[in-house]
């Protein structure tokens, strides 16, 4: 089928005492935060991937490179706005997108909804095309003990008629 393509996102980054943690353009009280060039942003750097990926577009370090100093401590939702700029220049569109957020803590269940509010504003697209889930790494790995926060994302495009 030439009118669907499906695209795949992934970002981490560890955490750091001090730091603000940001999911979804949205400050969740932690007391660490995920060390970065932007503001590490893991879910809308995933999901950047996953839509550039399947609109055939540069992937997120392509389009901003943590060599730019301008981008240095930028907040991830000007370069959602960016992206959407460039792919609303394209014949597609964004039917729906299904994320995971991998930390160990802080508990995301109670931020979820304003995290898809968030993300149904930067995307222009109705929240209830928009799935988080939050999981935990049971203890295993960086994640796991509570070092990094991870995402994976995938985005559904379909080409506008």
């Amino acid at each position: 089928m030439d009118n669907i393509r499906v695209g795949l996102g992934y970002d981490l980054h560890r955490l750091e005492s001090g730091r603000p943690l940001v999911l979804a353009n949205v400050p969740i009280p932690h007391g660490k935060g995920p060390v970065g060039h932007s503001d590490a942003d893991v879910v809308i750097h995933a999901l950047i991937d996953a839509i550039t990926g399947a609109a055939g577009m540069p992937d997120v370090g392509e389009l901003f490179p943590n060599t730019d100093p301008g981008l240095k401590d930028i907040n991830s939702a000007r370069l959602m706005e960016k992206v959407m700029l460039h792919l609303n220049a394209t014949p597609w569109h964004i039917v729906n997108v299904d994320i995971v957020v991998i930390a160990q803590q802080p508990r995301l269940s109670p931020h979820k909804l304003l995290m898809r509010s968030r993300l149904s504003q930067l995307l222009g697209m109705p929240v209830d095309r928009i799935n988080i889930k939050a999981k935990t790494n049971e203890h295993v790995d960086a994640v796991g003990q509570e070092l990094a926060v991870a995402c994976h994302c995938v985005a559904l495009l379909a080409r506008q008629s």
